[in-house]
């Protein structure tokens, strides 16, 4: 079996973080409920989680370059 090249693996990884910063792009500007058991994810957990996500989405896109 072939394994993964370095760069399909950093632009597969920069896409699911794209994805995973637009989902809580969504969450926070459409005030989705996060519940966990009986936790209540506070939104701005996802104002952090859309700086993360970008922050990783673009250094795995400029690493796969």
């Amino acid at each position: 079996m072939k394994s993964m090249s370095q760069k399909a693996f950093l632009t597969t990884a920069g896409i699911i973080f794209s994805v995973i910063g637009i989902l809580h792009l969504l969450r926070a500007i459409l005030g989705w409920d996060a519940i966990i058991g009986s936790f209540s994810i506070p939104a701005w957990f996802s104002w952090l989680g859309i700086v993360v996500a970008a922050f990783l989405a673009y250094n795995a896109f400029s690493l796969s370059r």
